[in-house]
C-alpha cells in the first residue's frame, strides 16, 4: 500500500492544524463526567460546528463539511495531536449519526442531524439492561404500540453520561410475544419525557459517568422509530458496526497516546530500564498504534470502493481496547506508586491523566460488546468454527 496524500488533503490538514492552534482552550476543560465540564465541552463542540469541523464527513446540508473518510482520519490525527478536549457527543455523532444516514427517513435526518452536529442535542445510548448486557438479545424493556405512540416501560443501565444528555437511542421490545433478536424496535427518546427517571452511577474515579434509566409509561411518537417496526436488531447491528469497526475510536487517539507514552518513558528512562519488559511494552504500543492507523486507512479505502464494515469489526474492537489497556498499564508501571496520585496531589504526573486513562481503559474490553463476545463472533463467522 502506498500512502500518499493529495494536494487537497495536505491543504485540509494544514487548515485544520492552524485552526486548532488558534482555538484549542489553553486551560483544560473540567471533566465531562461533571455537569460543569459537560456544558464546557458542549460549548467547545459548538465552536467546532461553527467552523464546520464538528462532523467533517457529513454533508454540508446536514451540518457537516462534505469530506471523505480519508479527510476524516486526517482531521482526527490533527485533533488529537493538538491536545484538544475529548469529544462528549460521540454517542450521537459517531454512532447514531451514521445509523440515521443509513436507516433514517429524510425528515429524521433533517430533524436530528444538524442539532447533533452542533451539539444542541447531546445523546446517550440505551442498550444494556440489568439482565441484558453483552447478551443484548435478552432485552425486555417494552415499547407497546398505542395508536401513533409507543408506550415504554422497563429499565436501561450503564448509559454513559445519560444524567446530562438530552436524548437517548436504544432498543425496545415492541412485540411482547417475541424473543431474542426478533420483535425489537430502535427508538429515540427525549430524556425529559414524563415518566423518565435517571439515577447516576459513579465510575471508578467517583464521577457520575454512567446512569440507570427507568421508563414508566413513557409515550414516544411513532415517528421517533428508526427503521421498520420489529427490525431494530438489524439497525442496532449497523450502529455496533460503526462503533467497533471504525468511528468510535479513531487511530489518532492512540497515536497521540503512544507519543505521550514514549515521552514519559524517555523522561523516566533510568528507572524504567530497570525492567527491560517496560521498554518492550513501549515499543509494542507504538507499533500497535501505527499498525492500527494503517489498518484504518485500508478500511476506508475499501469503503470508498463500496465495501461495508462486516464481522472484522470485532477484530478491530479487540485491537483498540487491548491497545488502550497496554498503553496505560505501561505508563502506570513507569510511574510506579506516583502514578496512583489523584489530580489534586502536587506530585501528580500530568494532572493524573495517566491514572484517569488507566481507569477508563479497564472498561474498554467490556463496552461496545465484551471482547469475549467478539472472540466468539470471530470464531464462528470469520473462522467458521463450530459453536461447541
Amino acid at each position: 500500500m502506498e500512502l500518499a496524500f493529495t494536494p487537497r488533503q495536505r491543504a485540509f490538514r494544514a487548515e485544520v492544524r492552524a485552526w486548532l492552534a488558534d482555538n484549542v482552550p489553553r486551560t483544560p476543560l473540567a471533566s465531562y463526567d461533571t455537569r460543569e465540564g459537560f456544558e464546557q465541552h458542549r460549548e467547545w463542540e459548538r465552536r467546532l460546528f461553527d467552523a464546520r469541523l464538528s462532523m467533517v464527513m457529513w454533508p454540508e446540508a446536514l451540518g457537516g463539511r462534505g469530506c471523505d473518510l480519508i479527510e476524516w482520519l486526517i482531521f482526527e490525527e490533527e485533533y488529537y495531536a493538538s491536545g484538544a478536549p475529548l469529544r462528549v457527543n460521540q454517542n450521537g455523532q459517531l454512532l447514531l449519526g451514521p445509523t440515521l444516514m443509513e436507516f433514517g427517513t429524510e425528515a429524521q435526518k433533517q430533524r436530528f442531524l444538524p442539532r447533533m452536529a452542533s451539539s444542541e442535542d447531546m445523546w446517550a445510548q440505551g442498550w444494556s439492561e440489568p439482565n441484558a448486557g453483552s447478551d443484548m438479545a435478552a432485552i425486555t424493556s417494552k415499547a407497546i404500540r398505542e395508536g401513533d405512540h409507543y408506550v415504554l416501560n422497563g429499565q436501561k443501565t450503564w448509559s454513559t453520561r445519560a444524567i446530562y444528555a438530552d436524548w437517548l437511542f436504544g432498543l425496545f421490545r415492541s412485540d411482547p410475544a417475541s424473543s431474542r433478536h426478533h420483535g425489537l424496535s430502535f427508538l429515540t427518546v427525549p430524556l425529559d419525557s414524563p415518566g423518565v427517571t435517571i439515577r447516576p452511577i459513579r465510575a471508578l474515579n467517583g464521577k457520575e459517568a454512567f446512569a440507570e434509566i427507568f421508563f414508566d409509561d413513557v409515550r414516544v411518537p411513532v415517528e421517533n422509530r428508526i427503521g421498520d417496526e420489529g427490525k431494530g436488531w438489524h439497525v442496532a447491528m449497523a450502529t455496533a458496526g460503526f462503533e467497533r469497526g471504525l468511528l468510535l475510536r479513531s487511530p489518532g487517539r492512540f497515536q497521540h497516546t503512544t507519543r505521550r507514552l514514549v515521552a514519559l518513558y524517555q523522561a523516566h528512562r533510568e528507572v524504567a530500564d530497570r525492567d527491560p519488559a517496560i521498554r518492550d511494552a513501549v515499543c509494542e504500543s507504538w507499533m500497535g498504534a501505527e499498525a492500527y492507523a494503517l489498518s484504518a486507512y485500508h478500511t476506508v479505502g475499501r469503503l470508498a470502493k463500496g465495501a461495508r464494515i462486516g464481522d472484522e469489526a470485532s477484530t478491530n474492537k479487540i485491537v483498540w481496547s487491548e491497545l488502550d489497556l497496554k498503553m496505560h498499564e505501561t505508563a502506570m508501571r513507569i510511574l510506579g506508586a506516583r502514578g496512583e496520585l489523584v489530580a489534586e496531589a502536587p506530585e501528580a504526573e500530568d494532572g493524573a491523566s495517566w491514572l484517569e486513562g488507566f481507569l477508563f481503559a479497564q472498561a474498554g474490553p467490556i463496552y461496545a460488546g465484551t471482547n469475549e463476545i467478539q472472540r466468539n463472533i470471530i470464531a464462528e463467522r470469520m473462522l467458521g468454527l463450530p459453536k461447541s
